[in-house]
């Protein structure tokens, strides 16, 4: 079985007052760009949850659990990460079995069963049992998120893209069975994606509207309005002087390139578990926040620690003369902007079963203070 590689994190609780604001409010000033980019978008939701709509028979997320709680949390997010990890690692290894042709189904199973965190498909799984749902119902949406994130990291290595030479501490896919295999592999796990979502999904548990309602999430989250507009913007944005963009530009590429695919995580999982239409929008904007807080922890961690610690390749970004948030803002503004990320995300938790939640709550925090 693939070893689960999570690295170090640190359940962190702020203990100083968070003043309510979105964090795309304030407007900035930058020259025109050869990239048009909509409005960004704000993560503050506008539900106020009443009191008289908590069930009084368990306790919820409050504001001040998410701010002023000092007491080590009870919640074990080592353990739950692990299990639910070697959960999904067990359903891709059936889900993609090694068959005829031998040398596609080798190159899907090298990256798909290489390790990794499975950050997506666990948040899709507890977004799920956040809504009522089990783990069982998540697992083939949270297998087809993972296949579609596994498949964007094959080409993203490409030569072509980021050409890279090493991905979870082992050479890249290309590098292992030539780049037209790993085009081929990539284009498999992600048309397989779907097939699984659809076909493995209970009907007994979940109805057809919901699931295509997945389907239809899923694949806006990767095209032109989500994956593939955040990956096209980013590679016009190479070799840009820093005068002719801004952050609002640099959050158009993450919003869509790694945020798209977390907020989508979620979202099919609170669809499959039966979540309510206002429940679903808080989890999305949940998930957008923890994706734009990814990101930014990842360009900070791109330019502070090493290969080895990294199991990828470091300071690529700054070689390639990519956008970074440390190149725009600095690394003591990212490293703010992060732990604001991180409040607004736990933020869309409150109201929320506190057992439920807890391992949300605790994702947040991992993403936000992981070391690789």
């Amino acid at each position: 079985m693939a070893s689960v590689t999570l690295g170090s994190w640190i359940v962190v609780h702020h203990n100083h007052h968070h003043h309510p604001c979105s964090i795309f409010s304030k407007s900035r000033s930058r020259s025109s760009s050869p990239i048009t980019l909509t409005k960004p978008i704000s993560l503050r939701s506008k539900r106020i949850v009443s009191s008289s709509s908590i069930e009084t028979s368990s306790s919820v997320v409050t504001k001040e659990d998410n701010l002023h709680k000092s007491e080590p949390s009870s919640f074990d997010f080592m353990s739950y990460i692990i299990t639910k990890a070697e959960s999904v690692n067990k359903a891709l290894d059936s889900a993609v079995p090694l068959r005829e042709p031998l040398k596609i189904h080798e190159a899907m199973r090298y990256s798909l069963l290489a390790g990794g965190k499975r950050v997506r498909p666990v948040l899709c799984i507890a977004a799920c049992e956040l809504v009522g749902g089990d783990e069982s119902t998540a697992m083939p949406a949270a297998c087809a998120v993972e296949m579609i994130h596994t498949m964007s990291l094959i080409h993203d290595d490409l030569p072509c893209m980021d050409n890279d030479d090493l991905r979870r501490g082992k050479p890249t896919n290309h590098k292992v069975f030539g780049e037209d295999v790993a085009v081929l592999a990539g284009d498999a796990l992600l048309s397989f994606a779907f097939e699984h979502l659809a076909s493995a999904t209970s009907s007994d548990v979940v109805s057809p509207v919901r699931v295509v309602r997945a389907i239809g999430e899923l694949a806006k989250a990767i095209g032109t309005e989500g994956l593939v507009a955040g990956q096209v913007v980013d590679i016009s944005s190479e070799g840009l002087d820093l005068n002719d963009v801004g952050l609002e530009h640099l959050e158009y590429i993450h919003l869509h390139k790694t945020a798209a695919l977390l907020e989508a995580s979620a979202v099919l999982g609170a669809i499959v578990g039966g979540g309510s239409d206002d429940e679903i929008e808080r989890l999305r904007k949940f998930a957008r926040c923890i994706g734009l807080l990814f990101q930014v922890v990842d360009d900070i961690l791109d330019v502070t620690k090493s290969s080895k610690e990294l199991g990828k390749t470091a300071g690529k970004d700054l070689i390639a003369d990519k956008l970074t948030y440390p190149k725009i803002m600095g690394l003591e503004k990212s490293r703010e902007f992060a732990e604001k990320l991180n409040r607004e995300a736990r933020d869309q938790l409150l109201g929320f079963d506190s057992d439920k939640a807890a391992p949300l709550l605790a994702l947040a925090n991992y993403i936000a203070y992981r070391q690789n």
